[in-house]
């Protein structure tokens, strides 16, 4: 069907007002998707809630600090009920659990960090809840991330939240070209959380003050091993901390309770040098220390890219770029040198410590806020 030229595009790119806009906003419960549910109801758009139940909230409910837990589903249903739209809850435990949690549970016995907020992202939010809202006839899908998506000569791209400190590109990066032309993000903008705050309060939400999640849902205490451990009995095997000669140094319970790059906690005092995690092998149940200098590395193996460049990832033999090892650190220059359409290598014009299998490698345009997709570290062996 023709677009009526004659009919300005509304704010969220649509040639058509915003009553006959549909759009469907992924609410955890939290101030931010709240917000962009009541700002897009209040322009006049055909809202429509969705909340996901991931897992079971049963034990969750009074429990602060984690997302999707039985609270709060509650308070994005007062929330819809406020402003006068429909909201839904969808049970999405089984597809979690099978597309998140394990995978979860296995990369750390693997040895390896996973950042699982992206794979819910790519395999959930942006996949099963995108084909949902299509179905619901929406025009379009809005969620609560500090990311921005700009229009460019190649159509939607994006880039990087205004707010660098709220910025959550790293845990969007694998946002596929079709998924980002269905997506908006109306917080992306904004200068500060006190700037989303004060719309909740304009709007009289009543999350208004509720405090930001801190914690991965599913472990709303932080006890990642514990959660392990109860996924995968058996998972706390005891074993031996090592140096990088094989000296036993002392004892673990368990090499799901160490991160690389981990100092304090090792229980091995007495020494003239701090010692760091620098490895963790699984197979022979040991934690492998050594100095700090042995956490900085130059080369960084990457694979199952997402590429969100103009050109076709492999059409250059290497790409000049900036990244992101860790989520909390700043983009640092890097060579990127293709090896596939989804894998690569990296190589850090300055060395980066801690890097670590299991989290993602995302890639931006050095000295812009454009984001050029990433991949996930792996051993490269």
């Amino acid at each position: 069907m023709a677009l009526d030229n004659t009919q300005p595009l509304n704010s969220l790119g649509f040639a058509k007002p915003p009553s006959e806009t549909r759009v469907v906003v992924a609410m955890s419960g939290g101030v931010d998707s709240s917000v962009v549910a009541a700002l897009l109801a209040d322009q006049g758009y055909d809202v429509v809630g969705v909340t996901l139940q991931l897992y079971d909230h049963g034990a969750a409910l009074a429990k602060k600090g984690a997302c999707c837990a039985g609270i709060d589903i509650h308070d994005a249903r007062r929330v819809a009920e406020e402003r006068g739209f429909p909201h839904y809850v969808l049970d999405y435990e089984n597809i979690f659990k099978g597309a998140v949690i394990d995978e979860f549970a296995d990369s750390y016995l693997g040895g390896a960090t996973p950042v699982p907020c992206i794979r819910c992202n790519e395999r959930v939010k942006f996949k099963d809840l995108l084909e949902t809202a299509k179905d619901l006839e929406a025009d379009c899908m809005a969620t609560g991330h500090y990311i921005q998506r700009k229009l460019g000569d190649n159509g939607a791209e994006l880039h990087s939240a205004a707010d660098a400190s709220r910025d959550q590109s790293y845990f969007l990066f694998s946002t596929t070209p079709e998924q980002l032309d269905f997506l908006r993000f109306p917080l992306g903008h904004l200068p500060s959380k006190d700037a989303t705050r004060a719309l909740a309060a304009e709007y009289g939400l009543s999350v208004a003050d509720k405090p930001d999640s801190q914690d991965i849902c599913f472990v709303p205490n932080g006890d990642y091993a514990s959660v392990i451990e109860k996924l995968r009995p058996g998972a706390g095997q005891p074993g031996d901390i090592v140096d990088t000669e094989g000296k036993v140094l002392g004892t673990h319970n368990g090499v799901i309770h160490y991160t690389i790059g981990q100092r304090r906690g090792l229980g091995i005092g007495g020494l003239t040098d701090p010692l760091y995690v620098v490895r963790l092998d699984v197979d022979k149940c040991q934690v492998v220390v050594g100095p700090k200098a042995m956490l900085a590395t130059r080369t960084v193996p990457v694979r199952e890219i997402n590429w969100l460049g103009d050109e076709p990832f492999t059409s250059r033999k290497e790409w000049q770029v900036s990244v992101k090892v860790r989520s909390t650190r700043p983009p640092r220059e890097a060579i990127l040198r293709p090896l596939s359409d989804t894998t690569a290598e990296v190589e850090l014009l300055s060395p980066e410590e801690g890097v670590s299998p299991g989290q993602a490698c995302v890639f931006y345009e050095t000295g812009g806020s454009r984001i050029f997709g990433g991949g996930w570290i792996w051993r490269g062996y």
